[in-house]
């Protein structure tokens, strides 16, 4: 989702635990060339990628 002030928000599911998931994208290829593509995007600190920086957010309602 991306807010006309430039906030870009996006989120993913996984049926295990955001540890679980980060630990399964470290271990692709892809996901190494998504660091590089994605990085000047982010605003993070020296040495760090993207995927690292991710908040686990509490699901408040769900419609389906």
């Amino acid at each position: 989702f991306l807010r006309e002030d430039g906030l870009l928000f996006g989120y993913f599911e996984t049926p295990e635990s955001l540890q679980a998931a980060q630990a399964g994208m470290a271990d692709k290829e892809v996901n190494a060339r998504w660091q590089a593509m994605m990085s000047p995007y982010f605003e993070i600190p020296e040495g760090a990628h993207p995927d690292q920086l991710f908040v686990e957010l509490e699901e408040v309602f769900h419609l389906d």
